[in-house]
C-alpha cells in the first residue's frame, strides 16, 4: 500500500514537472485594438472601445470537456493567459490623448508626402523638400514627440497585459495596421527599408 502510494505520488511529480504552458501572443485581438486605437487618433467617426479579451466559459462547455477541465485542475493548478490590449491605464488615456491632440498637425505632411509610416510602427520625415525650411524644425519636434508617445503606448499596452516581451509584436502589429488603415496616397517603409505609396 506504502508502495502504491509512493509510486502514485511520484507519477503526479512527474506528470506536473513535464507540462509546459505555452502562453501565445493573440495577434487578432491586438490587431482588433490597433485598429481601435488608430481610428481613435485619426478621429475617424465611429472609432469604439472594443472588448477583445478572451474568456473560456467553461460552465457552457460539453460534460466530457468540464470534467476533463476538472481532472486536469486537480493535477495541476489552473493557469489562464488572458490578455486585454484595450485595458486602459491613467497611461495609456493620456498617451492615446496626446497622439489625437497631434495628429491632425501631422497629417498634412502625411498627405503631402512629406511624413511617412515605418515598419517600426512609428512615424519618418520622408522628403524634407516637401516641407519649408521655417516649418522643418516643427515638423522634427512633432514627429519626435508622435513617436516616443507611440512607443510609451507600445510598452504600457505590453506593461498593463503583464507581458512586457509583447512589446515588439505590439508594435509590428501596430505597423502592419497603420498600413492596412493608411489613405491613398500615403507613403510607408517597408521592412526592406525601401518607401511605397499607397
Amino acid at each position: 500500500m506504502k508502495m502504491t502510494r509512493t509510486l502514485l505520488a511520484a507519477a503526479a511529480i512527474l506528470l506536473v514537472g513535464c507540462v509546459t504552458i505555452n502562453i501565445y501572443f493573440p495577434e487578432a485581438a491586438a490587431e482588433a485594438a490597433a485598429d481601435r486605437i488608430i481610428d481613435e487618433v485619426r478621429g475617424a467617426p465611429g472609432a469604439t472601445s472594443l472588448d477583445t479579451s478572451f474568456n473560456f466559459d467553461i460552465n457552457n462547455s460539453s460534460t466530457i470537456v468540464r470534467t476533463g477541465f476538472n481532472l486536469l485542475d486537480l493535477i495541476i493548478p489552473a493557469a489562464y493567459a488572458q490578455a486585454d490590449f484595450d485595458a486602459a491605464s491613467p497611461a495609456t488615456r493620456a498617451l492615446e490623448q496626446s497622439l489625437k491632440a497631434r495628429f491632425p498637425k501631422l497629417k498634412a505632411y502625411l498627405d503631402a508626402g512629406a511624413v511617412g509610416l515605418t515598419a517600426a510602427g512609428v512615424l519618418e520625415i520622408r522628403d524634407r523638400n516637401a516641407i519649408s525650411l521655417s516649418e522643418r524644425n516643427t515638423v522634427r519636434q512633432l514627429v519626435t514627440d508622435q513617436n516616443a508617445d507611440w512607443e510609451a503606448l507600445y510598452r504600457e499596452i505590453a506593461r498593463i497585459n503583464g507581458h512586457p516581451e509583447w512589446v515588439d509584436q505590439i508594435r509590428s502589429v501596430f505597423a502592419k495596421r497603420w498600413v492596412a488603415k493608411a489613405r491613398g496616397g500615403w507613403y510607408y517603409r517597408d521592412a526592406a527599408g525601401g518607401w511605397n505609396q499607397k
